[in-house]
């Protein structure tokens, strides 16, 4: 079920359940989970890309694992607000997603994600090669805390 803010998203939740924010990328798909009181989101790990079927069994491991109630994903809308191509590529793994799992999810605006985490990195001094690692999962983990902090 699409939810159109993750307020209502959290109202959907049972107690105690988690959120699984997610960074879908072409080639990856960054992950990142709350904690069960959903103020915190914290990086977890990055999903080589496959086939769906196998990138959903990996999924529904980590909700089996963790206690996910819910997914948040990553939209990346252009600068001006509009949706381009990846937009509507998001929006199909969010509806093949919808085919394996009934969880609420809704998209929160990426836009910056990678850049901001990105930035962060380079900040601490992370080497190019930890940040090509890291990168992803950061990610989730910035649009996921986004949308917890929106849920206050």
């Amino acid at each position: 079920m699409l939810l159109d803010n993750p307020t209502h998203l959290k109202h959907l939740l049972p107690i105690d359940k988690r959120l699984l924010g997610m960074d879908p990328g072409t080639k990856t798909i960054g992950l990142a989970i709350s904690d069960p009181a959903l103020k915190i989101g914290t990086p977890l790990m990055t999903i080589k890309r496959t086939k769906f079927k196998v990138d959903a069994e990996e999924i529904r491991k980590i909700i089996e694992k963790w206690s996910i109630g819910g997914f948040v994903i990553g939209l990346p809308v252009n600068m001006d607000g509009s949706e381009g191509p990846r937009c509507q590529s998001i929006r199909q793994f969010q509806k093949n997603l919808e085919e394996y799992f009934d969880l609420p999810m809704c998209f929160w605006d990426e836009r910056l994600s990678t850049v901001a985490v990105t930035r962060s990195m380079i900040d601490a001094d992370a080497s190019r090669q930890k940040r090509a690692k890291a990168v992803d999962k950061m990610a989730a983990a910035f649009i996921l805390q986004g949308a917890l902090d929106a849920m206050r």
